[in-house]
């Protein structure tokens, strides 16, 4: 065993004291809402919610942007999200002025890509929700983002999203492991999606992966795999290819930017990496060292490379990326197994369904 795992599974051990306090706690919280001791806000109004029970990347940017793409050509929506490491507190909706410092990285980066999507944060959603409504009266469907865990509000619709490669159902609970909620969470889930798995999944790794999961009657399982699109520039928005000759600089802050260097590496010709924790708020001086290793990187065809998580809030060094080579790679969700028709109709058929069931109390 490579001494570095080792270690670090030895380490991860001896927290698991640490991890059955933490596991009594979480079990507690869910024993008093599903008691309702402590109460969930409902709202006769169709409302998804879209997280994991772990810590870390399993795709839910994708996802939400997934569902946007497919829905808001034909209904009117909003995502609501917590606004992770905004410079703001309580509820904003987003408009032409909105920054990233404003609502965070993930609902700005909604917010550029899907204009006619009304945007929203708020730390406490069961006010938020009456706000957006006020706010957008015309409001079909409300979205929201990595919410799974938070019972604050009972969602009409929970999407449960986990990785192939690190499947709740194998993992425990903080510290020991990366789950911040119980694995017997996952019941509370209608749809649960295996998110970044391997492009050529076979039909015997899919079941073996639905028998971890061990889904119950109600619950629907789909395989996804994450899509990257052709690069462009992050002011231009020119499209630049990338080939065997190209030499990429990396530059990212996400929670696993592992499944991006494999692609990097298996698409260019080389690929460095600059790596900073999740959310990073990207200072003058993280964009001084980024040009100063972009510049000793030889050869003649090469570029830096962001995630679109990343470049709102890089974006605000206007004047130094002019001349710069900064290229933006998106990312979409695509399903396996020719199930995304089963996927959107289920989703079609929720947001029909409760229109035609249900009319707007608040």
């Amino acid at each position: 065993m490579n001494s570095k795992f080792g270690g670090l599974k030895i380490f991860r051990v001896l927290l698991f004291p640490i991890s059955v306090l933490y596991g009594m706690v979480v079990k507690l919280r869910n024993y008093l809402y599903n008691k309702n001791i402590i109460q969930s806000t409902s709202f006769n109004f169709p409302v998804i919610a879209i997280g994991n029970l772990s810590v870390g990347g399993t795709g839910k940017s994708p996802m939400v942007e997934y569902l946007l793409r497919l829905f808001s050509p034909s209904f009117k929506i909003a995502t609501l999200s917590r606004g992770y490491k905004r410079k703001t507190r309580g509820y904003v909706l987003a408009n032409d002025k909105t920054t990233a410092i404003d609502i965070g990285d993930e609902p700005m980066q909604f917010h550029i890509k899907f204009p006619q999507v009304s945007v929203a944060v708020g730390e406490e959603r069961a006010i938020a929700i009456p706000q957006i409504l006020f706010d957008r009266p015309d409001t079909d469907l409300i979205i929201m983002d990595d919410a799974f865990q938070h019972r604050a509000v009972n969602a009409g619709l929970n999407i449960l999203l986990t990785a192939y490669n690190d499947l709740f159902s194998k993992d425990y609970l903080l510290p020991m492991g990366n789950l911040r909620d119980a694995r017997s969470s996952y019941r509370r889930a209608d749809i649960i999606v295996v998110t970044k798995c391997p492009v050529h999944l076979s039909e015997e790794e899919k079941e073996t992966t639905i028998r971890s999961i061990a889904p119950m009657d109600h619950q629907q399982v789909y395989f996804s795999v994450i899509r990257y699109g052709e690069p462009y520039h992050i002011l231009t928005r020119d499209k630049k290819s990338i080939d065997k000759q190209t030499q990429v600089l990396l530059v990212c802050a996400i929670a696993n930017p592992e499944p991006l260097k494999k692609f990097l590496l298996e698409s260019a010709y080389s690929c460095e990496t600059q790596y900073y924790r999740d959310h990073y708020i990207f200072s003058i001086d993280d964009m001084k060292l980024i040009i100063k290793r972009y510049e000793k990187m030889k050869g003649s065809k090469k570029m830096i490379v962001v995630t679109e998580k990343d470049a709102v809030r890089l974006v605000k060094f206007e004047n130094i990326l002019k001349n710069i080579p900064l290229y933006v790679l998106p990312m979409e969700t695509r399903f396996l197994f020719e199930e995304d028709a089963s996927f959107n109709k289920r989703i079609q058929n929720f947001i029909e369904s409760f229109k035609e069931k249900h009319t707007l109390t608040l």
